[in-house]
């Protein structure tokens, strides 16, 4: 399997590389999959979820930028004004900017702050945003990085929940359903939309979920 990159930091190697059965561009994190450009629908459910509960979606943050696709999705709707990305490895940035990944950087509306997401969440404004996009992690019970499990907990939930605008949604991916990250966006958010998400992956049928928590419902 050709092996395209490879970077290393504190947290662990990626790898991007590409499959020799499908040609598929895959990313690994420390030994662990993450996601490949072969099956994107739950990514781009992940965008089009938030997109369809917001009315005027004028600045979104993302939390993890992977392959691309979760903001690529949100720029096909011309009502985005901005979209920020957090991404915690500079890797992934650089390999977008050189050509490695099919960039979606280039677009005037996205910027990217390389930096934990929940720092970049914090350091937004209050009411700032219109919707939080979480796709950082493989989900709370199947974590790359045991850190990111604050993450899908309360106290960071709730803190996205004061970014956000009247109307405003939340949105997080998970590779597995998870009780406890239902029952945290609830306690949140009051309620919480949960859409299981079929997925083929190498030729396996797995369950993708995406989570969804609005402003309005409380």
């Amino acid at each position: 399997m050709p092996e395209i990159a490879r970077g290393s930091t504190e947290r662990g190697e990626l790898v991007l590389r590409r499959r020799d059965d499908d040609g598929a561009l895959e990313l690994r994190v420390n030994g662990v999959f993450v996601m490949d450009d072969r099956e994107t629908s739950s990514e781009e459910l992940l965008a089009s979820a938030a997109l369809a509960s917001v009315r005027r979606p004028d600045r979104v943050l993302v939390g993890g930028l992977g392959l691309g696709y979760t903001v690529r999705a949100l720029l096909t709707d011309d009502r985005l004004g901005e979209v920020v990305v957090a991404e915690i490895e500079p890797d992934l940035v650089a390999w977008m900017r050189s050509g490695l990944v099919p960039s979606v950087l280039d677009d005037p509306r996205v910027s990217v702050v390389v930096g934990d997401v929940r720092a970049v969440v914090a350091a937004s404004s209050d009411a700032s945003l219109d919707g939080i996009l979480l796709d950082v992690d493989n989900g709370p019970d199947f974590l790359v990085y045991n850190e990111n499990s604050a993450i899908y907990a309360s106290p960071f939930l709730t803190v996205c929940r004061s970014k956000l605008r009247t109307g405003g949604v939340l949105t997080v991916w998970s590779s597995s359903a998870s009780d406890a990250l239902e029952t945290a966006v609830t306690a949140v958010f009051g309620a919480c939309a949960v859409m299981p998400v079929p997925v083929t992956l190498q030729g396996r049928a797995e369950t993708y979920f995406v989570y969804q928590g609005s402003l309005s419902t409380v």
